[in-house]
């Protein structure tokens, strides 16, 4: 069909939540060949692997095998592999699974940078901060049902109480059972932790003052307490 006849389409990078690179091919060999299928040539993809490596932190490994890399590496290849024909919606599923901290941090660097260049990012993951970091709109879904919408910090602020006193140590579960009410709008036990869920922490945490047996951390609510209040703590199989 000639192109005035039909919609322009919008060209999509995917990466799957496992790498499935060609384990006997080089890092520049699975790009070349994985650009192939959007009819890119060898020679125009040469010019741009030095581009993308450099991007995903591979600068320098083009002859070297896929054997040779770390998870992360093949991690980041994957994502270099997914940018060889410039899309304009990239999907991701769990990119950073499996990661270390160093590893992640590279990610989502690249991927605030894929955004700040006008590309439009579709993100699955199971790490609430890494959601909370990258996501403008996000939608948490449970068994197959979409549960709410909307960008993580209003969520936040519309879902959860602002603030959160996690209380352990000796004897925390029967605190929470016995006295806990009288101090928090609402307080779920997970394990040995009390989560206590407060407008304001500053009664509670005289209170806890003067249960020296008890520990106790006070921080901001977070997008994590969000997804676990509106889908249970319950270990899912």
């Amino acid at each position: 069909m000639p192109a005035h006849g039909r919609e322009a389409r919008a060209r999509v990078g995917v990466v799957p939540q496992f790498d499935n690179l060609d384990p006997d091919f080089t890092v520049a060999e699975n790009l070349l060949v994985y650009a192939r299928y959007f009819g890119i040539t060898d020679h125009a993809m040469r010019g741009r692997i030095p581009e993308l490596l450099d991007f995903a932190g591979l600068a320098g490994k083009e002859a070297v095998g896929l054997r040779s890399l770390s998870g992360g590496m093949k991690r980041r290849l994957t994502l270099a592999r997914a940018l060889v024909n410039d899309p304009d919606l990239l999907v991701l599923d769990e990119p950073t699974t499996g990661l270390d901290p160093q590893a992640r941090h590279l990610i989502w660097d690249r991927l605030k940078r894929l955004l700040a260049a006008g590309k439009t990012i579709l993100l699955t993951t199971h790490f609430m901060d890494e959601a909370e970091r990258l996501c403008d709109r996000l939608a948490i879904v449970d068994n197959g049902k979409l549960i709410t919408l909307g960008a993580p910090r209003t969520l936040i602020a519309e879902r959860i109480e602002p603030q959160v006193v996690e209380v352990y140590g000796e004897g925390a579960e029967n605190w929470a059972r016995d006295e806990a009410a009288a101090f928090t709008e609402r307080c779920e036990v997970s394990g040995e932790t009390a989560f206590c869920y407060v407008e304001d922490a500053a009664l509670l945490l005289a209170h806890l003052a003067t249960r020296p047996q008890l520990k106790s951390l006070h921080r901001p609510a977070n997008l994590e307490d969000v997804f676990l209040k509106l889908t249970g703590r319950e270990l899912r199989d």
